[in-house]
């Protein structure tokens, strides 16, 4: 699968509501890094840590 970004092979995959989108490891960090500066991540490992928890 090719990068949604560039044109380099993507080193992750998601899907949601039967969409796929990929990503390369420079836009997946990229991404990461918009995403740990905003509250949505928080909100996700909340999430995670409190499905863990049951």
């Amino acid at each position: 699968m090719q990068c949604h970004y560039c044109d380099e092979e993507a080193a992750v995959a998601v899907e949601k509501d039967h969409v796929k989108v990929g990503l390369c490891e420079q836009h997946l960090r990229d991404r990461m890094e918009e995403l740990s500066d905003s509250e949505w991540l928080e909100e996700v490992e909340s999430q995670v840590d409190d499905s863990l928890k049951d």
